[in-house]
C-alpha cells in the first residue's frame, strides 16, 4: 500500500542548505522536509573550519576581495555574478546565524573572530587575510544545530528516516517525490507544488574520503535519471589534510592557525610551490604538491605515501582551545600525540563542485539557455550554481549552504504560493515498487560490497588527484563492467524493518551513476583546471575550455556531454599565482 502526503514545499536532505531552504519555505507555505537520516546527522556537522564572510572584524576586508579569491580559486569557471551576489549576502546571512543563538568564538571586544584559512586574500592577492567566522573547528555542527532549532520553532514536519528514490513530472513541471520509509519498507508519494533537493556530495565514490557513508549521490542520480543534465562532474576536490589511510578531515584551520606541511626531510615544501601563501594555498594546488612529494620520494610512513602535518610549534592553547576535535582526531585515529609528533596526513576525497545545475535562485535550470524546471530546485553540494568553478574556496561552502538555500527557500514558496497543485502522474510509485521488488525477489547474482569496494579501489587509483587519458579510457570500462555486475546484484536480507542491505544496493546504483557522468566529463576536458588534473594536458586551456559542460544519461545508459557558456564579470582568467 502506498502512502500519498500533500504539501506545497517538499525538501529533500536535512543538512545546513535543506534546512536552511525550510526555515524560509514554512514561513509562507505548508513545508516538509524528508531526510534519509536524523537531521542533525547530517554531513553539514562534519565542518570544522568556519564559514567566510567580509565582516572585517579583525582586519580590513571587503566583499569584492572575497568574490575575487572565490573566482580565482575556482581557476575562472565560476560564474562571477553568483559569486558576487554570494559575497555580498555573506556578511548577512553570518549576523543572521549569530542572532538565532550560533556561538561564534570572539574577540576580546566581543565581536565573531575571525581567522585565515587557504586561498583567502587582502586587495586581490597582495596578502593573506582573516576572513573565517569560526566556533573552534566545530562550525559546521553549531550551524546545523541553530538551523534545525529555527525550524523547530516554526514547526516543520520532518519525515525522519524517509529515502527519496524517484522524482515525480508532470507537463515538464514537478509533481512531487517518491520515497521508501526505512522503518516499514513503505513506499510514501508527496505530492507537491515544488521540491528542493539539498542531499549533499557523493566523495563515497572514492576509497579514501572525508564524506559520511550516506554521502552517494541520491539527489544527482534521481534527476539524472530523470533526464535532468548534471553540471562540472570532473571537478571534484581533493582536501590536502584528510587523517593517513582513513580520510577523515583534519581542517585547513590548522594551517590557518599556523599549522604547517613537511616532508620526509624535515623540509616545509609548500614554499616551493606557493612562496607567497605557502600552506594556505587553495586546496587542488596544495594536495598535487603533496602528490609530487609522495612522487619523487619525499613521503613518510610505511609505504612513504603521506606527509607530515606539523603543529608542534604552536602555542598549546590554540591547540587545545582552538582545534580540540582535530587534535583529538590524532589521538583517537592514529595514535599520534600532535603536541609532540607529527600527524600523518595524505589527499582525501572532499567536496563535488558539480552537481544539479541551477540559477541563483536554486532553479534546476537545463540546456544551454538555462531554462528553469518549473517547481524544481537544489541547493548546497548537490547543486552547481556555479559558486565554486574548479575548485572551492575553503568555508565557501557552509557560505554557499545558508546563501542559496535561503534564496531557494523562498523562491519556491513564492512559486508555491503561486502555483496550482499539479496533477500526479498515473502509478506514480510504479518505478519504485519495480526497482525494490527487482532487488528483493531475485534469487542469486553479483555481491554489491564487492561492487563498491572495487568502484572506491578503482576511482582512488585511476580518477584521483591526478588523471590522464589512459587511467579515465581505463576507468570507463572498469565502470562499464561494474554496471553490468550491478544489473545482476541481489539482496539477501528480504526484511521490511531497516533493511540496511537494500538501501546501501540502491545507494551504490546511485553512486554508480555519479562516477559514469564524472569520468565522462573529465575524460572530454583536455585541460588542467582546478580539482580536475591532467598529466597529459598540465595547462589550462581558456580558448577551448572555458565553458562548463552538461552530462545527459541516454536510454541506453551512455554519457551525452554539451557545454554552456561561464558568465564572466569583472575578473579577467589569469595565471594563478600564489
Amino acid at each position: 500500500m502506498t502512502t500519498v502526503h500533500t504539501y506545497d514545499a517538499v525538501i529533500v536532505g536535512a543538512g545546513g542548505a535543506g534546512l536552511r531552504a525550510a526555515i524560509e519555505a514554512a514561513d509562507r507555505v505548508r513545508t516538509a522536509v524528508i531526510s534519509k537520516l536524523y537531521p542533525t546527522r547530517s554531513h553539514t556537522g562534519t565542518a570544522q573550519g568556519g564559514m567566510c564572510a567580509a565582516l572585517a572584524n579583525v582586519e580590513e576586508d571587503y566583499p569584492e576581495w572575497h568574490a575575487f579569491d572565490t573566482v580565482k580559486g575556482g581557476d575562472y569557471l565560476v560564474d562571477q555574478p553568483a559569486a558576487q551576489l554570494m559575497t555580498e549576502e555573506a556578511v548577512d546571512a553570518v549576523y543572521q546565524l549569530e542572532h538565532w543563538g550560533l556561538p561564534f568564538n570572539r574577540t576580546p571586544e566581543g565581536r565573531i573572530d575571525q581567522r585565515r584559512f587557504g586561498g583567502h586574500t587582502r586587495n586581490h592577492g597582495e596578502a593573506p587575510v582573516r576572513r573565517a567566522c569560526y566556533a573552534a573547528d566545530r562550525t559546521g555542527h553549531m550551524i546545523l544545530q541553530t538551523l534545525y532549532q529555527q525550524c523547530v520553532k516554526r514547526d516543520v514536519r520532518f519525515f525522519n528516516e524517509f529515502y527519496v528514490l524517484d522524482q515525480l513530472l508532470s507537463d515538464g513541471r514537478c509533481a512531487g517525490v517518491v520515497a521508501y520509509e526505512l522503518a516499514t519498507g513503505e513506499i510514501h508519494v508527496f505530492r507537491a507544488k515544488s521540491v528542493l533537493y539539498a542531499t549533499g556530495g557523493y566523495g563515497r565514490i572514492f576509497k579514501v574520503s572525508s564524506n559520511a557513508h550516506t554521502l552517494t549521490g541520491d539527489g544527482p542520480a534521481v534527476l539524472f535519471r530523470r533526464g535532468i543534465p548534471l553540471q562540472d562532474m570532473e571537478f571534484f576536490q581533493f582536501h590536502p589534510t584528510g587523517v593517513y589511510k582513513l580520510g577523515i578531515l583534519l581542517s585547513e584551520a590548522v594551517r590557518g592557525e599556523g599549522g604547517i606541511l613537511v616532508n620526509s626531510e624535515g623540509e616545509r615544501f609548500m614554499e616551493r610551490y606557493a612562496p607567497t601563501v605557502k600552506d594556505l594555498a587553495p586546496r587542488d594546488l596544495v594536495s598535487r604538491a603533496i602528490y609530487q612529494e609522495i612522487k619523487e620520494g619525499r613521503g613518510v610512513g610505511p609505504r612513504r605515501d603521506a606527509v607530515y602535518l606539523d603543529v608542534r610549534h604552536l602555542p598549546h592553547d590554540v591547540i587545545e582551545e582552538k582545534l580540540p576535535d582535530v587534535t583529538e582526531f590524532a589521538r583517537v585515529y592514529l595514535g599520534v600525540e600532535p603536541t609532540r609528533e607529527p600527524v600523518p596526513i595524505q589527499p582525501t576525497a572532499h567536496y563535488a563542485m558539480g552537481g544539479i545545475p541551477t540559477n541563483t535562485d536554486a532553479q534546476v535550470v537545463v540546456g544551454e539557455e538555462e531554462t528553469p524546471v518549473p517547481g524544481l530546485y537544489a541547493a548546497g553540494e548537490c547543486a552547481c550554481v556555479s559558486v565554486h568553478g574548479a575548485n572551492r574556496l575553503g568555508t565557501n561552502s557552509l557560505l554557499d549552504i545558508v546563501v542559496f538555500g535561503r534564496r531557494g527557500g523562498l523562491h519556491m514558496s513564492e512559486f508555491a504560493g503561486d502555483a496550482d497543485l499539479p496533477d500526479l502522474p498515473d502509478a506514480p510509485d510504479v518505478r519504485v515498487h519495480e526497482t525494490i521488488d527487482g532487488l528483493l525477489n531475485r534469487p542469486e547474482g553479483a555481491n554489491a560490497a564487492d561492487i563498491r569496494g572495487e568502484l572506491q579501489e578503482q576511482m582512488f587509483d585511476l580518477a584521483f588527484v591526478v588523471r590522464s587519458e589512459t587511467s579515465l579510457r581505463k576507468m570507463a570500462d572498469v565502470l562499464a563492467g561494474l554496471r553490468e555486475r550491478y544489473e545482476r546484484v541481489f539482496v539477501q536480507d528480504t526484511g521490511k524493518t531497516f533493511n540496511t542491505e537494500l538501501t546501501e544496493v540502491i545507494e551504490l546504483g546511485f553512486m554508480l551513476d555519479c562516477a559514469d557522468a564524472l569520468v565522462a566529463a573529465a575524460l572530454a576536458r583536455d585541460e588542467s583546471r582546478g580539482g580536475h588534473y591532467r598529466e597529459d594536458h598540465p595547462l589550462r586551456d581558456d580558448a577551448n575550455w572555458l565553458k562548463h559542460s552538461l552530462a545527459y544519461r541516454q536510454a541506453d545508459g551512455s554519457i551525452k556531454l554539451e557545454t554552456k557558456p561561464v558568465k564572466l564579470g569583472p575578473y579577467i582568467p589569469m595565471e594563478r599565482k600564489y
